[in-house]
C-alpha cells in the first residue's frame, strides 16, 4: 500500500484507493465517463459513507482537467456531512497564551 493511500483523507473526505485511481485517469474526463468508470466508488465522511455519484450527482455537464478538479468538485458538492464536530477544526488555530505569559505581561 502506497503513502498515498494510507493518507486519502482531505478536508473530511477519506478517498481511499479512489485517490490513486483518479490520479492514474486519463483527462480531460466527462461527468458521464467519470461516473461509468468510480461512480460506485464509497467516499468516507464523518459519520457515514456515500458514493460519488451521490456527491457529484448524475446531471452535471463538467469537463475534469485532472484529478485535482474532480477532487475540487468533490469538495463543493459533499457540505457540511464531511464535518465532524460543528465549529471544531483539526487544522491547528491560533496560539493561546499560556498563564505564564499572562502574568509576565500583567507586570
Amino acid at each position: 500500500m502506497s503513502e498515498d493511500s494510507v493518507n486519502s483523507r482531505e478536508q473530511g473526505i477519506e478517498f481511499g484507493s479512489l485517490a490513486e485511481e483518479l490520479e492514474d485517469e486519463s483527462y480531460p474526463l466527462s461527468h458521464d465517463d467519470l461516473l461509468s468508470r468510480h461512480g460506485d466508488r464509497e467516499l468516507e465522511l464523518a459519520d457515514s459513507s456515500t458514493s460519488l455519484r451521490d456527491i457529484l450527482g448524475p446531471e452535471n455537464e463538467q469537463e475534469y482537467e485532472d484529478a485535482e478538479s474532480v477532487r475540487q468538485a468533490i469538495f463543493s458538492m459533499v457540505g457540511d456531512d464531511a464535518v465532524g464536530r460543528k465549529g471544531y477544526s483539526d487544522r491547528g488555530g491560533t496560539a493561546t497564551e499560556t498563564d505564564e505569559e499572562k502574568t509576565d505581561e500583567s507586570f
